[in-house]
């Protein structure tokens, strides 16, 4: 009986001891053995959405305007909303970032706190915000894209507020420039610019959380610069796309290269206390919904 589990027991050694034999003596035994990370299941990985309604949004412009070369008030827009669309409950989280970097397809950002994890990333600039919208897209199968800034405004419903100055013409630029920074100032005084948990500002009337707390949310609209004719219609523009509009508590206008707001590269007004990220899902025309349904019952 001894003699037979000694074999098996040599036998067993024996594939080991080729295959030791064949490892090159450079390559580190615990690096042969260590598997790969699996990747994180797209089910933990898909935000929830939120479905934003059709309808009408009545807002001021974003840019800077003049008028006879004298800055004045932007002008106001009135937009349409023909179909629904889907944007993220709440912003996208340290967490949500982190599995991004540990991919490949993001930059690292400044770490969150140890109990972190569930804070809105922050410190992101705009090229982190669509790297990660891209790697989304493909881990999902979704198409994910950062919101225009009207699609922000609308979304952002009661919380959205970019009111005129209403001052008179004036010569000098910097006025204005004064006047809105006071004006911002005011708004956000007694704010605490340390980013909270997800859902702490609560939600809005869309059922869209943290909406205009103190983390500004990247859109992907161009900041632009445009003269207006007697009747306050742009007669000309130039869009400017090296800076971005971001949303927040007030309508900023960040470089897209600037992770802290704070640190410089806000051009126009009181800088955004935090940088952070909120998608929207494009839902497929009915075209493509149809052919994909096509294919699936073809195949």
């Amino acid at each position: 009986m001894k003699k037979h589990v000694l074999f098996a027991a040599a036998a067993l050694a024996i594939p080991a001891a080729v295959l030791a034999a064949r490892i090159p003596a450079h390559v580190p035994v615990a690096a042969i053995a260590t598997p790969a990370p699996m990747p994180t299941p797209i089910s933990t990985i898909a935000p929830q959405t939120v479905t934003v309604s059709p309808g009408k949004l009545s807002y001021r412009l974003p840019g800077e305007f003049q008028h006879a070369e004298r800055p004045v008030d932007p002008p106001a827009d009135h937009v349409r909303f023909r179909r629904a669309f889907e944007i993220m409950t709440y912003q996208v989280s340290a967490r949500d970032y982190a599995r991004c970097v540990t991919e490949g397809a993001c930059e690292a950002v400044p770490p969150a706190p140890a109990d972190g994890d569930d804070l809105p990333v922050t410190g992101v600039n705009f090229r982190d915000a669509t790297a990660y919208a891209e790697w989304l897209s493909k881990r999902t199968g979704e198409t994910w894209r950062l919101p225009t800034d009207e699609e922000w405004a609308y979304a952002a419903a009661e919380r959205f507020d970019e009111k005129a100055l209403e001052i008179e013409d004036t010569a000098n630029p910097a006025t204005r420039w004064i006047a809105r920074y006071l004006s911002e100032a005011e708004a956000a005084r007694g704010s605490d610019p340390q980013p909270k948990p997800q859902g702490h500002f609560g939600p809005n009337s869309n059922g869209i959380y943290d909406v205009a707390g103190n983390v500004w949310e990247w859109t992907s609209t161009c900041y632009r610069r445009a003269a207006l004719d007697q009747r306050g219609r742009i007669d000309a523009s130039t869009d400017n796309c090296g800076v971005r509009v971001v949303g927040g508590r007030h309508r900023g206008y960040m470089s897209f290269f600037i992770r802290d707001g704070k640190s410089g590269g806000c051009a126009a007004g009181l800088p955004p206390d935090n940088l952070g990220i909120r998608l929207v899902k494009e839902r497929p025309s009915r075209l493509a919904a149809f052919r994909a349904l096509w294919r699936r019952d073809v195949l």
